[in-house]
């Protein structure tokens, strides 16, 4: 036998299971088998204690998975399990939380347990989330600081700058092709100034976040990108969470677990309700942005939601509906009132954290988000059209 076709009969045998009639007679290796082991542990449907028959095997077999598959592979399959052996409980005990591979979605269940977790397993919680949340900072910050500050920069030019306000660097390079040799020096015919900066902050931003548990993953991020924007001193950023009742967390944007562990997954939806809380906090509209992070199952008043739309959109303020910022793709959502929204002017589309530095930069600069929606390769919703 070949070695492509015995690799191939492994495969198979460890699809398969090692049932009567799998019909392989393929002889597994030990470390083979034990990988087996932990793969039906997981899948063997006639299993019925599955890995919670003994707790204390739980830790050994999330150990055994991260020595046998990737750290991707992981993370699928402790979702899996979660689901289908009903793991979720065992995250109240400390050694557990030890063993497991942290990632988004385990930071997810875990806010959704967090009224379940008490003293050491509470820390270690605590621990398991400040480890995921580092991770994502360390690389979705500088993407998200260099984009947006860099599109504030770009809004902020004064094209008619007094003396003092001049940008002699962006003034230079912009009249190169002034240059007179025979003087040795630029005529500046466009003259290019630093903002005036006297009202503090140039633009404000909200993120308005549906904490329904469909939308977890996109707290998660959500938390992580309000603490990064809280601390650009050109930017004023707020942080609204929401079901049925809506909880401005602004002052505790600093610390993005913090926030996690303030949110309430699960409930109702009232979307009306909490824009207007934004709505009566905007000040500025011309230079306000407010992202709406919702899959826009809308429990409250969904005319008196497009009501609020259209005004805001009226009165110059930048609105965009992400239906969800997680890597997880097109998620489930109210097309009807996504079209509705985008026929307002409000554009509706999905988001992967990687991505959004650059659709707040475009939203900074005031681009039509639709289009950029689409260099991006993003679908975003159809405008509703009545008739």
């Amino acid at each position: 036998m070949s070695a492509p076709e015995a690799e191939r009969l492994r495969r198979w045998r460890l699809v398969l299971g090692g049932g009567a009639a799998e019909g392989t007679g393929c002889t597994l290796t030990e470390r083979d088998q034990r990988l087996d082991r932990a793969m039906g542990a997981l899948y063997d449907s006639d299993r019925k204690g599955g890995l919670g028959a003994s707790a204390p095997s739980v830790p050994r077999w999330l150990g055994d998975i991260r020595d046998y598959f990737p750290a991707s592979v992981v993370q699928v399959m402790q979702r899996d399990a979660f689901e289908r052996l009903d793991l979720k409980r065992m995250l109240t005990e400390p050694e557990m939380l030890e063993a497991v591979q942290p990632d988004v979605s385990l930071v997810s269940t875990l806010i959704s347990m967090r009224g379940l977790l008490g003293g050491r397993t509470k820390e270690t919680a605590r621990l398991v989330v400040r480890k995921v949340v580092d991770a994502l900072m360390k690389r979705l910050e500088e993407p998200l600081r260099q984009a947006v500050t860099g599109a504030i920069d770009r809004a902020s030019i004064n094209r008619r700058p007094r003396h003092a306000e001049i940008d002699w660097n962006r003034t230079i390079r912009a009249n190169l092709r002034h240059y007179q040799a025979e003087y040795r020096t630029i005529i500046p015919e466009t003259r290019l100034g630093h903002g005036r900066k006297s009202r503090g902050s140039l633009k404000d931003v909200i993120l308005c976040i549906d904490q329904s548990g469909s939308m977890a993953n996109s707290v998660v991020y959500s938390s992580i990108f309000g603490a990064v924007m809280a601390s650009l001193p050109a930017v004023s950023t707020r942080l609204v969470v929401f079901d049925t009742e809506v909880v401005d967390l602004s002052d505790a944007m600093d610390d993005p677990v913090e926030v996690l562990f303030s949110v309430q997954l699960g409930g109702g939806t009232d979307i009306n309700r909490a824009v207007g809380y934004c709505a009566s906090r905007i000040t500025r509209p011309e230079d306000t942005v407010l992202v709406l992070i919702s899959d826009l199952y809308e429990g409250g008043v969904e005319a008196g939601l497009l009501a609020q739309a259209q005004r805001l959109v009226a009165a110059g303020v930048q609105v965009v509906a992400l239906l969800a910022l997680s890597d997880e793709g097109a998620p489930a959502y109210d097309r009807g009132l996504a079209a509705r929204l985008a026929a307002l002017g409000v554009p509706a589309f999905a988001c992967t954290p990687d991505l959004f530095p650059d659709m707040m930069a475009a939203a900074i600069r005031k681009q039509d988000l639709n289009a950029w929606a689409a260099g991006a390769g993003i679908a975003a919703v159809p405008a509703a059209h009545d008739g």
